[in-house]
């Protein structure tokens, strides 16, 4: 059994595994960061929202609601929705500033997947906004002498760097649901890159954290560490090129990101990566399109858990999960039971079984679609946890599908850095958005328009094959990476009851989960289903919450048959219920968000 008894050690540890080449996506999430001096310069509503998350209860609000990872994003977003925006309208302006004042986890360099429900059509609906593979790539991309990458070779430099997919799903999703005026969704970010911006302590921190490979490129050097030295909390920061590429794209629309100055200005910086050059294009820019696809829906409890289908695993595996689980009562056995977190924990390594082998771009390779979440299939999967102890081994299952082929298992890495926004309009439309640029500070390239590239190309496989099989995930042109994003929508009786998500790597999708059982099965209200200590099993080891009261349950876990491994698992949970008598948000108090509505 593992326990890490320093918080130091473990860090360590963890940066020795990433820098090993790509074996595993089980690598830590960012660190989590205190929130005490944000309520400096905020709204009196957005520093009662703070009080709220620090005391451990829901915001509460009649009409509409925005829950995400910054406060001033929040506030950029409750001000469209007071103006009687939608909230595709306010999912615009929370992005743009999410992406200045928190620029290690999403912004235009990336990419997004967003949910969303309709009111007036009664439809649910999904866009893909992920990165794509450059034309150019080759399922080499990411080897040497046919060997893969150490991993962070791969990551900083223009390589790794996807043809960004969020200034496009930005439009899109105001072109479909939008009603405010496009340029004025812009305002707050272009004025808080201009006059500046205060930077909060989990930025502060993350700089200095990444030290000498936030460095590596000049115009990414001279934006975190102004003179050599690092930005530090409280400093103000500006970001003008930004707040002039945000204004070309509030007077043109997406088109003048992805043709002209700005483009090329990222494919230069992308080809001329020093040491680590990519091969991004202005045509892959110039045909990049986002993509509406069906929502995948699970029944759990009465509800229907919907969310991101391929290329995102999000919804598959949190549906599998949830599937397999709901031949057992969870709610009879209670949080506080060893036997209900080992069935949490196998169920969740099954689905991830199924993850690793069959998962990846549906637009490139066959998947069983239906078969993964079949409910038959699910109660097969389920018998295997009728035991009392760890299920010696698990493998992939076989669900029904009208392929014969024979895929290899991926372990491709899947880093955090990422955000979650949640909204529920005056209308009654919901939006569920998990946005990213991968690891955090993605490439560590930033395009002259001041903003961050990603490494989403790294959430490929590295091998191409394993056992002779061709493996799902691997590296083709036009190609879509899988994601464990999970934006989800739980619906009941037709319309919204829950809208949740999280970063987090490949543990978002335990965080989703976990935080949906915590809520229906457990009777939490939104906010202590947020905060609510994690467990979380992927891989057969279990991963257990550091400082939380889930350490108590380690010695009962070791002794079903379990490795343990005590550690800091930061999720951004933002959640907000939809109930008859109003909304309730929560946001995640592991990082410095806040809900806040009206």
């Amino acid at each position: 059994m593992v326990r890490y008894t320093s918080l130091a050690l473990a860090a360590i540890a963890l940066t020795a595994a990433a820098e090993a080449q790509q074996a595993t996506d089980a690598v830590d999430p960012e660190a989590p960061a205190t929130s005490q001096s944000l309520g400096a310069g905020l709204s009196e509503a957005a520093q009662r929202a703070l009080e709220a998350k620090r005391a451990g209860t829901p915001v509460e609000a009649s009409d509409w609601m925005v829950a995400a990872a910054n406060p001033h994003a929040v506030e950029a977003g409750f001000r469209v929705l007071e103006a009687g925006g939608s909230a595709a309208d306010a999912m615009v302006a929370v992005q743009t500033v999410l992406g200045l004042v928190e620029p290690q986890s999403s912004g235009l360099g990336g990419g997004a997947f967003l949910v969303y429900y309709d009111a007036e059509s009664g439809t649910l609906t999904t866009l893909d906004g992920r990165e794509t593979a450059p034309l150019d790539a080759t399922p080499q991309l990411f080897q040497v002498d046919g060997e893969p990458m150490e991993f962070y070779d791969a990551v900083v430099g223009g390589r790794s760097v996807g043809t960004p997919g969020t200034p496009r799903l930005m439009e899109r999703a105001h072109e479909m649901w939008g009603n405010a005026e496009w340029s004025s969704l812009f305002e707050d970010a272009i004025a808080l890159a201009r006059d500046g911006f205060t930077v909060s302590p989990r930025l502060a921190a993350l700089v200095a954290e990444e030290g000498e490979r936030l460095q590596t490129f000049d115009r990414t050097a001279e934006y975190f560490f102004p003179g050599g030295t690092a930005i530090a909390e409280g400093d103000t920061l500006t970001n003008a090129p930004y707040a002039d590429t945000l204004e070309a794209i509030a007077s043109d629309g997406a088109d003048i990101f992805y043709n002209g100055e700005i483009a090329q200005g990222i494919v230069d910086t992308v080809q001329g990566a020093d040491g680590n050059p990519g091969v991004l294009s202005m045509t892959d820019l110039a045909i990049y399109d986002v993509v509406e696809r069906d929502a995948v829906c699970v029944p759990y409890r009465g509800a229907e858990v919907c969310g991101m289908g391929p290329p995102s695993s999000g919804a598959l595996t949190v549906g599998q999960i949830l599937g397999i689980l709901s031949n057992y009562d969870l709610g009879e056995m209670g949080p506080d039971d060893p036997d209900a977190w080992r069935l949490i924990g196998d169920a969740s390594r099954l689905a991830f079984a199924d993850r690793g082998r069959y998962m990846a771009d549906i637009d490139f390779v066959p998947m069983p679609l239906e078969g993964l979440i079949d409910t038959d299939y699910l109660q097969s999967r389920s018998m295997q946890l009728g035991g009392s102890e760890a299920l010696d081994e698990v493998t992939p299952g076989a669900p029904e599908w009208d392929h014969a082929m024979l895929w290899g298992d991926d372990m491709a890495i899947e880093l955090p850095s990422t955000s979650h926004i949640s909204i529920v309009d005056g209308d009654g439309n919901a939006l569920s958005m998990t946005t990213t640029i991968e690891n955090g500070f993605g490439s560590r390239l930033m395009a002259p328009g001041g903003f961050l590239l990603n490494n989403e190309l790294t959430d490929f496989s590295f091998a191409t094959h394993e056992d002779g099989n061709p493996i799902a995930n691997r590296v083709e042109p036009g190609k879509r990476p899988r994601s464990s994003m999970a934006p989800t929508i739980v619906m009941r009786d037709g319309t919204p009851s829950l809208v949740v998500g999280s970063p987090g790597g490949s543990r978002i999708i335990g965080y989703v989960a976990q935080a949906i059982i915590n809520h229906v099965d457990w009777g939490m209200d939104v906010q202590q289903a947020l905060g609510a200590p994690h467990l979380v099993n992927r891989f057969g080891t279990f991963d257990i919450e550091a400082g939380t009261k889930a350490v108590g349950l380690e010695t009962a876990l070791g002794e079903m048959g379990y490795e343990t491994d005590i550690r800091e698992l930061t999720s951004g949970l933002h959640a907000i219920e939809i109930t008859d008598d109003g909304l309730f948000g929560g946001a995640d108090p592991r990082r410095e968000g806040i809900a806040l509505g009206q």
